[in-house]
């Protein structure tokens, strides 16, 4: 599974470092063409999430994931065959339904797979996967040097087959039959837990043989036990759904600002790039290239000083101050010649690659934390849609408000971030002590204590 992961992701950065560069210098559209045409996607990439975590409740994760990396093997070929702005609409809007999907079930095969260690395999397939990331980010600048539409071309073709290659790796992975079974069923409604066995030294309360001398009932001993819960059979506990869980959805509302550092680095920083500064155009696959590098040097270390609630909700107020920081150099990228605006420019790139390391740890491990364990499929698949909706709204946030607006833009939409990741905290904080069971409600203040 992580070499699917790295052959997925290879072609996923082939994509990314040329994809807006294809959009402009190939098909010829707008930046604002650009960030409508993602954002609609994005729209049908939401669906992606809830879909397969609906699915996973009830089939393997195993061929579901398969079918995703063939479905986007068909689109990607089909991009090619795309110029105008409707016909590649659609297309790339399935594409991104593929997408989401294929990541939420990554994500469940990583739950079920690694149980209580989901953290050390999470950061381990994000290194891996980013491995990937950067390998296709490098033979992308390869591309773009030469500048040419059949080596744009070519670019996509190569992400195109990478879901062809994995989609066989897949097919070669061993997925958990007991948990796969486990969660399948649990779709049906949770078991009923077993009853409690009576006292051995009276296995079934009688009658008392002769009347009681007081008309009103006395006080139940621990010799007479009461007959009433075991004459009637407990009922099944109702199954926990997100759509009524009002403080998961605030957590997933809350979350979708806090993944705005993948439209940055895929969209803000290369349009700002080529639209708004003197930077060179070929240093785009160098921002996917320091991130890759980063992510992959630093992800389990950053994973392993970010594990449990009280950890995890600390790095979301990073995020928020990370994020403010990027921002604020994209902003004053615009200021100097083209040696000034590279170093900012990279600079940035940094900067919001640190705030992704932030955003996966905590995320990942904030949406287990809050949901409930016999729902969790179902539940991981609606805390996925905060990212769907952020690929959505964030490509036209950011080319029609933020960039439309100049390097003000950017000062408010890092304060903007910086606020909410507070906020999402304390929500987080919340409901975690409301989770905990009245004897550990103490332990939960401690660990999310400040």
């Amino acid at each position: 599974m992580l070499l699917a992961l790295a052959v997925d992701r290879t072609g996923s950065g082939l994509w990314a470092a040329s994809s807006v560069l294809y959009l402009t210098f190939v098909t010829h559209l707008s930046a604002q063409q650009i960030g409508v045409l993602l954002g609609v996607a994005g729209v049908a990439g939401i669906a992606g999430s809830p879909l397969a975590g609906r699915l996973a409740g009830r089939f393997p994760v195993r061929p579901l994931l398969i079918g995703c990396h063939l479905l986007r093997l068909v689109t990607l070929a089909l991009v090619l065959m795309c110029d105008g702005f409707d016909a590649l609409l659609p297309v790339v809007a399935v594409t991104y339904l593929g997408d989401r999907a294929a990541k939420t079930l990554e994500m469940l095969f990583a739950t079920r797979t690694a149980g209580a260690r989901r953290v050390a395999y999470q950061a381990l397939s994000r290194s891996a996967a980013n491995a990937g990331y950067g390998l296709g980010a490098g033979i992308a600048a390869l591309g773009l040097a030469v500048g040419t539409g059949g080596a744009y071309r070519a670019l996509i073709l190569g992400n195109a087959l990478s879901f062809l290659v994995a989609a066989v790796l897949v097919w070669r992975t061993n997925e958990p039959r007991e948990e796969t079974v486990e969660v399948a069923g649990a779709a049906n409604g949770p078991r009923p837990e077993p009853q409690p066995e009576p006292l051995r030294s009276e296995p079934h309360p009688q009658p008392h043989p002769h009347p009681q001398p007081h008309p009103h009932p006395q006080p139940l001993s621990q010799s007479q036990p009461h007959p009433q819960p075991l004459s009637q059979p407990q009922r099944p506990a109702r199954r926990a759904s997100p759509w009524r869980d009002r403080g998961y959805l605030t957590f997933v509302l809350l979350d979708i600002p806090m993944n705005l550092d993948d439209s940055v680095l895929g969209v803000g920083l290369p349009l700002w790039l080529v639209n708004r500064t003197s930077a060179p155009h070929a240093l785009v696959p160098v921002f996917l290239v320091i991130n890759t590098v980063m992510v992959v040097a630093l992800q389990i270390s950053v994973s392993a000083r970010a594990e449990g609630p009280r950890r995890a909700t600390r790095a979301v107020l990073l995020y928020g101050g990370l994020m403010f920081v990027c921002c604020a150099f994209l902003a004053v990228a615009t200021r100097g010649g083209t040696w000034v605006a590279t170093a900012v420019l990279l600079a940035a790139a940094l900067v919001v690659t640190l705030a992704e390391l932030m955003r996966s740890v905590s995320s990942w491990e904030l949406a287990v934390l809050l949901a409930p364990e016999n729902a969790r499929a179902e539940y991981l698949g609606v805390a996925g849609m905060s990212q769907s909706i952020q690929k959505s709204a964030g490509p036209p946030l950011l080319t029609g408000v933020v960039m439309a607006a100049g390097p003000a833009g950017w000062l408010v939409l890092g304060a903007l971030v910086a606020g909410l990741s507070a906020v999402q905290r304390r929500a987080c904080v919340r409901r975690l002590r409301t989770l905990a069971p009245p004897a550990a409600q103490g332990t939960a203040r401690a660990a999310t204590a400040p």
